[in-house]
């Protein structure tokens, strides 16, 4: 009788069209050969196996494995390569460890040595472990000067082109040079330049910057544009801040610039010092020319010399006197105003600039921040009210790479929780917020609701599982309600062992 398996698939780019393909198949392969029958497949394509974060599909497969609901017995991979990059070898080694010690070892298909323990097979395994993360390491090396050179050749490496700018495909064959939508992407062998875009956002950023040399503010800026009806992008309005980004960025004189930043190896961004940047000049056709673009510089930086933190302080209260109230809307609305980047990085967070400025807003009006420690602090509430009435049948995890607190049931049943803040309707009425995690739409949810002030818990609803929206809004009224079931935190365990038969009967 052949016994239950799983397989985890990878590849690390969408390039590789027939790589998943290629490894089922050894796999399938593997599998015959050794007596196991392939009944369930976790996949990631085009994720990097340097990290663990972006990688759905091993995290599925760990939490299955975890959670002990897993009916497969073995786990089995092309080679440890697919099995992931990880710079930390011992990360690779934790995983695996964490199937093995549940009782599902991992069998590497496509290599030469067995994974049973012995010691020859373990330093083999070891090794190979380190080459992998070293081909991950000695690829970023190669990649970065391949860039770099290409950078200096004044090409666009990626990322947005920006208001008023358009991506242009370089090909070699130039009857193929076109530009490129959002979305469209290049073949491996062609470049891409910027280019000016469509004439109104031409005419836009050369408005902005003629604005800019007489002396008007970037929140001013934004106002009147706003006030005109022309939209940023995406349909969206101007900020101080878009504008900010729009006046200082070279890339609007010709300039390439690039390596401004870093995250080699999926490391956190860090920002990197101007003498390591790659500056191109004249790489593509300007929007602005490079005498108009710096002369604007010149002017930004006077004026963030010109106000004290006091002056700053002194235009808030004249603000706060005019409107009898502060919040970042009305500061980056009003004219004259200094910018919420500059309130920002010269005088700290908003709470600290209000108390300075004699304001005291209501709780939780400026910050999301705020509400959501609150929101934060009820779910714990929850929690620890389950803990004490379900002591011998709770418990408590979060899943791989995540920190938000889930629950066990029975050492069966996995909840999740979901807090909802409440708003009113239109109609006065009272609805929710529903901000499902992605990783746990799957699992039984418990829906607490919020009161009307968001203070503390309105009702709870129990659902099999999050069918609906990424996002959503659902009034008391809505329909959407009958697909759950409203308990008291008492009937928690009953009801999700009733709403879990009733799945599997079904």
């Amino acid at each position: 009788m052949s016994i239950l398996a799983a397989q985890y698939v990878r590849m690390s780019t969408d390039l590789q069209q027939y790589s998943i393909e290629n490894q089922k198949a050894a796999i399938q392969q593997y599998a015959l050969q050794h007596g196991f029958a392939v009944m369930k497949t976790y996949t990631d394509a085009g994720r990097s196996g340097v990290v663990l974060k972006s990688r759905a599909g091993l995290k599925e497969l760990l939490a299955d494995v975890l959670s002990g609901n897993a009916i497969f017995k073995a786990i089995l991979v092309y080679d440890v390569s697919r099995w992931g990059r990880f710079q930390d070898s011992d990360e690779a080694a934790h995983y695996e460890f964490l199937c093995k010690n549940a009782g599902i070892p991992v069998h590497y298909c496509a290599e030469l040595f067995q994974n049973d323990g012995t010691l020859p097979n373990s330093i083999f395994k070891s090794l190979k472990r380190m080459m992998a993360a070293e081909y991950s390491r000695e690829l970023g090396v190669k990649v970065f000067g391949a860039q770099k050179r290409l950078a200096q050749l004044g090409f666009r490496m990626g990322g947005t082109p920006g208001y008023g700018l358009r991506r242009l495909l370089v090909s070699n064959n130039p009857r193929l040079n076109r530009r490129l939508d959002k979305g469209q992407r290049k073949d491996p062998a062609d470049h891409i330049i910027l280019v000016p875009g469509p004439r109104k956002e031409v005419e836009c950023v050369r408005a902005i910057y003629a604005m800019a040399l007489t002396n008007i503010t970037m929140s001013e800026i934004a106002r009147r544009l706003n006030l005109h009806g022309i939209p940023f992008l995406g349909g969206s309005q101007w900020t101080s801040a878009a504008v900010g980004r729009t006046l200082r960025n070279p890339k609007y004189a010709g300039v390439n610039t690039w390596n401004r930043m870093t995250c080699k190896l999926h490391s956190s961004p860090k920002n990197l010092p101007r003498e390591q940047w790659i500056v191109t000049p004249d790489a593509f056709p300007p929007v602005i020319d490079q005498g108009t673009f710096e002369r604007v510089q010149v002017t930004l930086k006077k004026r963030l010399a010109k106000k004290t933190d006091e002056e700053i302080l002194d235009a808030l209260r004249c603000l706060f006197r005019r409107k009898g109230e502060l919040s970042e809307k009305i500061i980056r609305n009003a004219r004259n105003a200094p910018t919420l980047s500059t309130c920002y990085y010269r005088l700290g967070r908003f709470r600290e600039i209000y108390k300075r400025v004699g304001y005291d807003p209501p709780a939780g009006r400026f910050t999301m921040s705020e509400s959501k420690a609150v929101t934060w602090k009820l779910r714990a509430q929850v929690l620890s009210h389950i803990s004490e009435v379900f002591a011998q049948r709770a418990q408590f995890f979060c899943l791989l790479g995540r920190q938000r607190v889930m629950v066990q049931l029975d050492k069966s049943l996995t909840i999740s929780l979901l807090t909802c803040r409440s708003e009113r309707t239109r109609g006065g009425g009272l609805g929710w917020n529903i901000i499902p995690a992605p990783s746990e739409r799957d699992y039984i949810t418990l829906l607490c609701r919020l009161n009307k002030e968001n203070t503390g818990m309105h009702s709870f609803y129990l659902f099999r599982r999050i069918d609906k929206g990424i996002n959503f809004k659902v009034d008391e009224r809505d329909p959407w309600w009958a697909k759950g079931k409203r308990i008291v935190l008492a009937q928690l365990c009953d009801a999700a062992n009733e709403m879990a038969r009733s799945e599997n009967a079904a």
